[in-house]
């Protein structure tokens, strides 16, 4: 197997007529709508993307619609070409060479199955491709239907399979060819949440099997979180943080990590960063939380000096409190969720969400909690983040 590299690759497009006005506009001191950076080249899809993948590690490229990460995947397979950087595989540079020479294998989003061939003969045809042997095909197709658990299916058309069987028969068909690189681009995203929810497992005991390197690409932060080894979270065609799900939940970068990784997002308010007798504090609302001691040590190290921050507290982090000491809300809405319940509050015009588990509950929840009644809450300084003005995590 191999590992990747991708040393400052950058891909731009380029810009259509309408790029070429919206970029007139900005320069005008109209708004810019686009979030994407306009060059005199074109449109940058992806901004110096940098990237070592080790071998048989599973790395997930996640973020929203139009950052970049299915472009970055495409550029990989070779199915787009790139405008500046290196890629290398198995240390060897590959911004020139065929996709079909590179020894990667690619999943699409809508399976890209061939609908006249069976099973047995989709899986099959990149190693007739290759002309191997019958009985090296036969071996290798059955040996993946195996893996995945289609073999009762080798006989079918694609039109006669459920859209979790078809991806299934998608992947088995890359992972035949045995591919330095397995390259899926959103495979779940046209299923629905229960077979997502399976396809996920699948993929995680596919990995177990199989001795390869993948390169995954989601929207679903919830898939990244349960396969990556690591994630590589991307915004506007940049790189924002790089690190293993528990890292970028627990210390992500800057507030759009915060905001895109966890569910629900992380509550915004507010606050101030003081520093009392050489400890910080964070004041919300009049309510003075001292920080936990390594976040003490970590400003301290970075010299940081009491300052307006963004505070950011996740839901599951907030606790109900009916002391003095704490934060006053308004509850907008709460929604039952069977073993937690979800409350809507408002604390000085912005909105805020905190998890309560229902074992916490005394009685009936509804009478627990009433639109429009008042809440208080509190959080503990070692569950807090914070953020400077220009939105990065001041510890790191």
């Amino acid at each position: 197997m191999a590992g990747l590299s991708l040393v400052n690759v950058k891909k731009i497009y380029p810009a259509t007529n309408d790029h070429k006005k919206s970029k007139k506009k900005h320069e005008s001191g109209e708004e810019k709508k686009a979030q994407l950076q306009v060059t005199n080249e074109g449109v940058v899809a992806v901004q110096e993307f940098n990237l070592d993948v080790a071998d048989k590690e599973f790395i997930v490229l996640v973020g929203p619609s139009g950052c970049g990460k299915s472009t970055t995947l495409r550029m990989v397979a070779g199915l787009e070409e790139i405008s500046s950087g290196e890629l290398y595989i198995d240390g060897k540079l590959m911004n020139d060479v065929a996709p079909k020479d590179r020894d990667i294998a690619m999943v699409f989003q809508n399976y890209a199955l061939y609908p006249h061939m069976t099973v047995y003969e989709n899986m099959a045809f990149p190693l007739k491709l290759r002309k191997r042997p019958k009985s090296e095909i036969d071996k290798a197709v059955r040996e993946a239907a195996e893996i995945l658990d289609i073999t009762q299916y080798l006989d079918r058309k694609p039109k006669a399979l459920s859209g979790g069987q078809r991806q299934r028969v998608a992947i088995g068909r890359a992972i035949v060819r045995e591919p330095k690189i397995l390259l899926m681009d959103e495979p779940l995203s046209n299923l629905d949440a229960k077979l997502r929810n399976q396809m996920r497992a699948e993929i995680i005991k596919l990995r177990q099997k199989i001795n390869t390197t993948f390169l995954y690409v989601t929207h679903d932060q919830t898939e990244a979180m349960t396969l990556g080894d690591r994630i590589v979270i991307m915004k506007d065609g940049f790189i924002q943080q790089i690190g293993t799900p528990q890292e970028v939940f627990d210390h992500p970068a800057n507030l759009f990590v915060a905001g895109f990784i966890g569910t629900p997002q992380m509550n915004f308010f507010d606050a101030e960063l003081v520093g009392r007798g050489g400890h910080y504090a964070v004041v919300l609302d009049g309510m003075t939380v001292e920080l936990s001691e390594n976040k003490q040590q970590r400003l301290a190290a970075k010299g940081v000096a009491g300052q307006h921050v963004t505070l950011g507290v996740r839901p599951q982090h907030i606790s109900l409190q009916c002391e003095s000491g704490s934060v006053k809300a308004r509850m907008d809405v709460f929604e039952m969720m069977g073993s937690e319940i979800h409350l809507h509050a408002n604390v000085n015009g912005r909105d805020m969400v905190i998890i309560v588990p229902t074992t916490d509950i005394n009685g009936n929840y509804s009478d627990a909690f009433t639109i429009g009644k008042e809440i208080d809450f509190s959080f503990s300084g070692s569950t807090c983040h914070l953020f400077g003005n220009d939105g990065k995590n001041l510890e790191f």
